[in-house]
């Protein structure tokens, strides 16, 4: 699973990486946690791509309370098709999560261990994402998203049998058009190449969501 990520990046190299007009400066997040708002990519009514803060735990617009939101961070790539939660998403509306790097912990004899992965070239990246609008019965409006996972790389697997997807710029086109087929998106949900990624372990400051410093990353 994925749940915590980072988003370091600058405004300008957030917009190129992504074909965006104009992104504003944002707070440097070295610790997002489920919940939260997050940046994703989207197309406009337009099909222009735009930028949007989302919370993140995706709410089914069918929900009767938001609650449900913290338990669907991640959506399995293999079922996304077909889960009830997630199968009007995949259809009609798919995003990019944008990140720069993400965490997963180990199981150890006496404890968890955080450990950080990005890109060899320290660039951000899009997690293939899905979003949802859902709408209290106060009239409240909230658009949420969620994470798709994957099996492990082999840079992974040693920590956990699971990863985000995470797409190829080349792809991100494909994932955003809402009409390509399902059967075309199945060749997106392959792992990301072990050879273009790094990991390191990190402190267990991690662990708690408020701490959101560069120590967070740093290597052990």
């Amino acid at each position: 699973m994925c749940g915590r990520y980072t988003l370091t990046q600058s405004a300008e190299a957030i917009a190129a990486a992504f074909g965006l007009d104009a992104v504003p400066e944002m707070e440097l997040r070295y610790n997002i946690a489920p919940t939260q708002s997050v940046p994703v990519v989207l197309y406009s009514a337009e099909k222009q791509r735009q930028l949007k803060l989302m919370r993140w735990g995706l709410i089914p617009s069918w929900a009767e309370d938001a609650s449900i939101g913290s338990r669907l961070i991640n959506a399995r790539s293999e079922t996304v098709s077909e889960k009830p939660s997630f199968r009007a998403a995949f259809r009609r509306r798919r995003c990019l999560v944008v990140a720069d790097g993400f965490y997963e912990w180990q199981r150890q004899e006496h404890k968890k261990q955080p450990y950080y992965f990005h890109l060899q070239n320290k660039q951000p990246f899009g997690f293939a994402g899905l979003w949802e609008h859902w709408q209290s019965s106060e009239g409240e409006n909230i658009e949420t998203c969620t994470i798709l996972t994957t099996e492990a790389n082999e840079l992974m697997r040693p920590i956990h049998n699971r990863m985000p997807v995470i797409l190829n710029s080349q792809d991100y086109a494909l994932w955003l058009d809402t009409t390509a087929q399902q059967t075309e998106l199945q060749h997106l949900f392959h792992p990301y190449s072990s050879q273009a990624m790094n990991s390191y372990p990190v402190s267990t400051l991690v662990n708690k969501p408020t701490n959101n410093s560069a120590e967070c990353i740093n290597s052990l």
